[in-house]
């Protein structure tokens, strides 16, 4: 697969977006889908998009999430509940520690594709990789990132 960019590296989003977060994983005997909607920051800086938000991990506690976009890459931080510093580049295979509150998990990720779309109001990114656990094979997966201006998001209540 290739990396593709549509729509260039520009960055003209509001700084208040709306961000949602859709993983599937693709296993042998059930897929597995999670969403997560919630508002949080936009900025482009330095060539690389940034987004920032408080992703909910519990009831009670949230994970300070930081995604950054460059041509190349994608990296993931997560910190609370969860800790976790994931890097995507095509091709590649990175590995990290998933730390929750019971344990750490040791990751690796092989990036398949890195597809980023921009358009005025709108971004999205897709991902798909393979994603190993203590060095056995789980499954693959996609995660799809769509970045809305919250002047142009369709949000109940404003």
């Amino acid at each position: 697969m290739e990396d593709r960019v549509r729509g260039g590296m520009r960055g003209k989003m509001t700084k208040d977006v709306l961000i949602t977060v859709s993983g599937l994983q693709f296993e042998t005997e059930e897929d597995e889908a999670v969403e997560v909607i919630c508002r949080g920051e936009y900025f482009f800086r330095n060539g690389k998009h940034f987004l920032v938000y408080n992703e909910p991990t519990s009831e009670d506690e949230n994970s300070k999430c930081v995604i950054k976009i460059s041509e190349q890459s994608v990296e993931v931080s997560k910190k609370g509940a969860i800790n976790v510093h994931m890097l995507f580049e095509k091709d590649i295979s990175n590995m990290t520690y998933y730390t929750t509150p019971v344990g750490d998990i040791l990751i690796e990720i092989t990036t398949h594709e890195i597809l980023w779309e921009e358009n005025p109001d709108r971004m999205s990114l897709r991902l798909t990789y393979a994603l190993d656990m203590n060095y056995q094979h789980i499954s693959e997966c996609e995660l799809t990132i769509q970045i809305d201006s919250v002047k142009g998001a369709n949000v109940k209540g404003e």
